[in-house]
């Protein structure tokens, strides 16, 4: 996946030792006692959680204390707005049980990612994944263990469906990742309050008879829908025609758009033009009023500032970069 946070969530250790929680009280404060200062936004117009201590939150707050009061506020449009909280490979299940937890104490609902595929990203910069499809299964479990009850809506596994089409994931590993994907569909799906959407690329896929059938092999029929522009920039319009050619073919399925950074569109100039592209914009703020019956939110699944990899100066994928998280800021009308 282009651009594709594979770090760890930031957690705080209860005092026994015993439990690993991201809670809502116990974030880190700044160095001078004070905490980062966001709140939620209203339930009715996005109801899904601000985590009071993302890497934007906290640039934020660094800024403030050092004075920088223009660059504290260009941050804050990011650390203001919910963003996808990507799950990493260790203790799966005490990162979805923080998350989670921390987004009912503020009566909200949890976005998760799942990118965790054996193969994955065809080893590009965010190479990795499970060892296996016995790895991955597991670790699917654990996070569905973690959500538990909770609210919660998962991305499941970015361009993982994409690479299959493309071909670039070997064929030799087709079948196993549509049988692990319709496999954590199904798994996901035990939790009684959440909503599962297997990611099914962007609008350059011009040709959505290429991906229904795969989505399908993928489980899509127990899903609650697809995701389209994860951590790309196609523009919204582009990214609802793609979707309701694709609903069409699948189903009827509902979908969701990542527009966390698609706000001046593509760039098209250069080597690799999908990663760290200068000049991009932040896009249509999250909420589930999208006007659209088939469009069931606008989210930021990737979170602006982090890398898209190690190019145009950029840090590894997924690592915060301000400078980066600045310049989208300033770009956003």
């Amino acid at each position: 996946m282009y651009g594709s946070s594979t770090g760890r969530a930031r957690v705080c250790v209860a005092a026994a030792g015993a439990a690993v929680l991201l809670l809502a009280g116990c974030s880190s404060d700044d160095g001078d006692g004070r905490k980062p200062a966001v709140s939620q936004q209203p339930k009715e117009k996005d109801p899904f959680w601000v985590n009071p201590d993302g890497k934007a939150a906290r640039q934020a707050a660094a800024y403030r204390k050092d004075g920088d009061d223009k660059n504290a506020e260009l941050i804050k449009k990011i650390a203001e707005q919910p963003t996808g909280e990507w799950i990493g490979a260790d203790d799966p299940e005490a990162q979805a049980k923080g998350f989670t937890e921390a987004a009912a104490k503020s009566d909200r609902d949890a976005l998760l990612v799942l990118y965790n595929i054996p193969h994955r990203d065809c080893g590009q910069f965010s190479k990795g994944g499970a060892a296996d499809g016995d790895a991955y299964r597991a670790w699917v479990d654990k996070v569905a263990a973690g959500i538990g009850d909770r609210r919660a809506t998962v991305i499941l596994e970015p361009d993982a469906v994409l690479h299959l089409v493309d071909e670039c994931t070997p064929q030799e590993f087709h079948e196993e990742r549509f049988d692990l994907l319709k496999g954590a569909v199904e798994r996901l799906k035990q939790q009684p309050n959440t909503k599962v959407y297997v990611d099914a690329g962007n609008a350059g896929w011009s040709q959505p008879d290429a991906l229904f059938g795969p989505l399908q092999r993928a489980g899509i029929d127990k899903a609650d829908g697809f995701s389209v522009n994860v951590s790309n920039f196609y523009p919204t319009a582009a990214s609802k025609d793609f979707g309701r050619k694709l609903s069409a073919k699948v189903g009827g399925k509902h979908f969701v758009i990542d527009t966390s950074r698609n706000g001046n569109g593509r760039y098209t100039e250069g080597q690799d033009p999908w990663c760290n592209p200068p000049g991009r914009a932040l896009g249509e703020t999250p909420t589930t009023k999208t006007g659209d019956a088939l469009v069931d939110a606008y989210l930021w699944v990737k979170r602006p500032g982090e890398s898209d990899g190690e190019c145009r100066g950029g840090p590894r994928a997924g690592e915060w970069w301000a400078e980066y998280a600045l310049g989208l800021a300033r770009a956003t009308k």
